[in-house]
């Protein structure tokens, strides 16, 4: 770090859950049970919650949408047409530890323009969890 930068907070235990929180009550208004999972920069689970209701695929599939959104930082609502036949990721490699998934609902956070984590919906509509996540995502602050 050079001497011009400054620190960024890194996303907290108390940041994921807040987040967890605000998706829970964004799915249940909008009666999609979910499962929702944050990571930390380093990819790494600060907070997890599936709905009873919610399939088990769910927890892994919010994990997932979670993890390709901080991988390649952007809402993977916006990737989706990237790996279609001809997209510009339609061969990306998984030499992940994890394989990324392009579907709606997983979104970065930003805090000061640095990358610190992201939020993954996964039991709804792509369309719902993505609006699930961004929901939760703006009441962080």
């Amino acid at each position: 770090m050079s001497t011009t930068e400054t620190a960024v907070a890194p996303l907290t235990t108390q940041d994921a859950e807040a987040l967890l929180q605000a998706a829970r009550a964004a799915a249940e208004a909008a009666g999609v049970t979910a499962a929702i999972s944050v990571l930390d920069a380093g990819g790494h689970l600060l907070a997890f919650r599936r709905d009873d209701r919610a399939v088990l695929i769910a927890g892994e599939t919010s994990t997932r949408k979670a993890f390709t959104a901080l991988q390649l930082d952007a809402p993977t609502a916006d990737l989706v047409d990237a790996v279609q036949p001809g997209g510009v990721f339609h061969t990306l490699p998984t030499a992940l530890d994890r394989p990324l998934l392009f579907l709606a609902g997983g979104v970065p956070v930003h805090r000061d323009g640095r990358l610190v984590g992201a939020i993954g919906v996964g039991g709804g509509a792509p369309e719902q969890d993505h609006g699930i996540a961004t929901t939760a995502l703006a009441t962080l602050g």
